[in-house]
């Protein structure tokens, strides 16, 4: 799915968001994943304090870290960068 399209989807309320698609999404925000500890997916910014942990459940991201992942692109005003 293309990456505007997918955050206009997470950003209208989607509770349903593939993992996959979200893991792209991070990457495309400019995050690293930089570990993964069992079903925890740990990304990091280097101009970020924040990480950001995603679980893989079943294909899909829980709604929780979906909603987190938002008030951090909000809070730091991050852009999508549609290259990566």
């Amino acid at each position: 799915m293309n990456k505007k399209k997918l955050l206009a989807k997470i950003v209208g309320g989607t509770k349903n968001v593939k993992f996959n698609e979200f893991d792209t999404l991070i990457k495309a925000f400019g995050f690293e994943s930089v570990r993964i500890n069992g079903s925890h997916h740990i990304y990091n910014r280097d101009d970020i304090p924040e990480i950001i942990n995603i679980q893989n459940r079943k294909g899909e991201v829980s709604p929780y870290q979906v909603k987190q992942f938002l008030a951090l692109i909000e809070q730091y005003n991050l852009r999508l960068n549609e290259n990566e």
